[in-house]
């Protein structure tokens, strides 16, 4: 294979303008619903109420157990057969937030209880209820738990936008395959891709190392 510069130079900037507009903003609306779904359930899944504990373990279920190429194309797609039909950037919003909602609710509910228990006791005999318990003492130290694994889970996220190409939202990969198409060099312009999506999950991968560093000298 000939490396051809001038393709690659040209196709640069409209796979950059890409991530920049479609990939990145994508990733960050996306996470940002996800996790507020994934507090919900978390806090749904460790109720004592088997109403609210029940419906949470079945979202959990059937996320965990179809795939998000499956759940992006039954929005797309399947929802218009029942008079339902979204833009492409809304089902992919909704895909994705739904998906990391559904994986991020076990990170979530798993730092809850990594809380020793003695803490929930402690603030109930001075008299705090269980909701400022979770407010005020256990929910800002299951976060520090949480941030490694809700930043890797962020990080697969960003790669997973590409899917979003499949339901034509204009994210780096779709703009990959256009200038492929247009060239017929595909594996040159996938590659090119490859190489940004690795240079912004590295960049990622710093800021959740300084991030984590950050945490560990205040708890210290």
């Amino acid at each position: 294979m000939d490396l051809d510069f001038e393709l690659l130079g040209r196709a640069f900037w409209p796979l950059v303008k890409g991530a920049l507009l479609g990939t990145i903003p994508l990733s960050l609306i996306s996470f940002a619903l996800g996790l507020a779904i994934a507090i919900v359930i978390a806090l749904m899944r460790i109720s004592r109420h088997r109403w609210l504990a029940a419906p949470a373990r079945v979202y959990v279920s059937i996320i965990r157990g179809t795939p998000l190429l499956v759940q992006l194309l039954v929005i797309f797609y399947g929802l218009p057969e029942v008079g339902v039909t979204l833009d492409p950037w809304p089902t992919a919003i909704i895909a994705f937030s739904v998906n990391v909602g559904g994986y991020a609710a076990e990170i979530v509910r798993a730092a809850i209880l990594s809380v020793p228990r003695g803490q929930w006791e402690a603030a109930h005999m001075i008299g705090m209820d269980r909701t400022l318990t979770l407010r005020r003492i256990i929910l800002p130290q299951a976060a520090r738990v949480s941030v490694p694994p809700l930043s890797n889970s962020f990080i697969s996220l960003v790669k997973d936008t590409a899917l979003a190409s499949l339901v034509l939202v204009g994210e780096m990969f779709r703009r990959g395959q256009e200038i492929a198409a247009e060239s017929s060099q595909f594996l040159l312009i996938y590659i090119e891709a490859a190489a940004i999506y690795w240079v912004i999950c590295l960049v990622l991968s710093f800021g959740q190392t300084r991030l984590e560093e950050r945490l560990d000298r205040r708890v210290a």
